[in-house]
């Protein structure tokens, strides 16, 4: 038995790797370790239905290892961000201003044809149309279109449009994500002055986005009971 629970961990880690190595464009709609998760479960499952000689409860503990493995992570990733970066990697944006960055895409390994295909699947046609386009850690592709290429919406009637800015995720369940101070053109410290304004706790928010233009939006932690 533990034979078989080190050798299935092994294959887990060795296949998240694989498939973090491969890049985004890889993953699907699925994150990486969903996607190893399903690939592993449904080869292991496969053994002792293929080889009669294979005991099935081989199987079942292999199964019963790889969702362990998956609770186990979940935990993690929601505990601390460096875990999720390992087995999901970061979002990138990959256009900011309808201007491509170039280096990352060549980094990320993604061709202009896959990213105007991605584009026109959205209905954008035109690359001076996008305000921002994110390259998520599932591999999909989120565009905001700069103002006058939007849909008018109620609150637009009448209204000068704003510049465009897109929220950022700058806190996630207590704990202040150095990505998204970047996008945001904040620091530690305009976070932690806008909270104490707040009278807020930094363990107690569960997220907090904030724009380039100072705009936020905090949501507290919901207690439990």
């Amino acid at each position: 038995m533990f034979i078989t629970i080190v050798r299935t961990v092994i294959l887990y880690i060795t296949v998240i790797l694989a498939i973090r190595i491969m890049g985004k464009r890889q993953v699907g709609d699925l994150q990486p370790g969903e996607l190893v998760i399903t690939i592993l479960v449904s080869e292991i499952a496969a053994i002792p239905i293929q080889d009669i000689n294979q005991p099935v409860i081989t199987g079942v503990i292999a199964i019963f290892t790889l969702v362990i493995l998956e609770i186990l992570i979940s935990i993690l990733s929601m505990k601390f961000q460096w875990t999720r970066k390992m087995v999901n990697g970061n979002s990138a944006v990959i256009i900011k201003d309808g201007k491509i960055d170039q280096k990352l895409m060549k980094k990320l390994r993604v061709t202009v044809l896959d990213l105007m295909e991605v584009l026109r699947g959205q209905n954008v046609f035109d690359l001076d149309q996008v305000a921002y386009a994110i390259l998520e850690t599932n591999g999909s592709l989120s565009v905001l279109l700069k103002p006058e290429h939007r849909n008018a919406t109620a609150g637009d009637v009448n209204c000068e449009l704003e510049n465009d800015v897109m929220p950022s995720l700058v806190i996630s369940d207590g704990i202040i994500l150095k990505e998204g101070l970047k996008l945001a053109k904040a620091t530690k410290a305009t976070i932690m002055d806008t909270l104490k304004h707040n009278q807020t706790e930094l363990k107690d928010v569960f997220l907090m986005t904030l724009d380039q233009s100072g705009s936020k939006t905090i949501i507290k932690k919901q207690k439990d009971g």
